[in-house]
């Protein structure tokens, strides 16, 4: 394949090259799959780089901040971004590394109210909330609305400890936890990039295994 001028590789050349990678059955999975993005920040723009990367075709983002410069420390936005929607700015970026994923965007704040609308047509749910209270809603309610749907939160993943900590465990039916399960901002404890990108990778890698099939159902 040529490259230069800033060509965009075709439809085709993409989804070639994730084959060579992944092998065609797998990338195709990939590809049929929808996932939400539920929270922007530090984990969910991170999930999102990391899911359009792997050739997921649908991305569902959802969200109803402002990039902020305090965000540049650890979420996928630019400096020259800030004050857009995040939807808005995670949405362009996503454009330039995966011209030909699917994205849908919504500048919303999700309530146990219009989750049923805005959730019932992706396969897998990711959990990216700041705040605990929004987390239990997001999560309780999907359970009981959607109880075919996989769910993935995040919990525990600020301060300095080790990487290692941050796992991913199945902890009730079709949800998932990924982080350490302890650290929390509110502490005191700040949060840096590589272990927020950390847990951000378990939560994108889970949500890649549900999608291959390789977890129980």
């Amino acid at each position: 394949m040529e490259t230069g001028d800033n060509r965009i590789p075709t439809r085709e050349e993409m989804y070639k090259a994730l084959e060579d990678r992944m092998g065609s059955e797998l990338q195709q999975k990939f590809l049929k799959a929808s996932v939400a993005i539920c929270g922007l920040g530090g984990l969910g723009s991170n999930i999102a780089i990391s899911l359009a990367r792997a050739g997921v075709g649908h991305l569902h983002l959802i969200d109803f901040d402002a990039v902020d410069i305090t965000n540049l420390n650890r979420q996928q936005y630019n400096a020259d971004q800030i004050g857009m929607e995040k939807t808005k700015a995670l949405s362009e970026n996503l454009k330039k590394i995966a011209p030909y994923c699917e994205v849908k965007a919504n500048h919303i704040k999700l309530t146990r109210e219009n989750i049923p609308d805005n959730l019932s047509d992706v396969d897998i749910i990711c959990e990216a909330f700041d705040q605990a209270e929004q987390k239990a809603m997001l999560v309780n309610t999907v359970i009981e609305v959607f109880p075919e749907k996989y769910i993935l939160s995040g919990s525990g993943m600020a301060g300095m400890q080790s990487a290692n900590s941050i796992k991913t465990r199945r902890a009730i039916g079709k949800l998932y936890i990924c982080g350490d399960e302890v650290t929390d901002v509110d502490d005191g404890i700040g949060l840096v990039a590589p272990r927020v990108m950390t847990c951000a990778s378990h939560m994108a890698h889970m949500a890649l295994r549900i999608i291959a099939g390789e977890c129980e159902p």
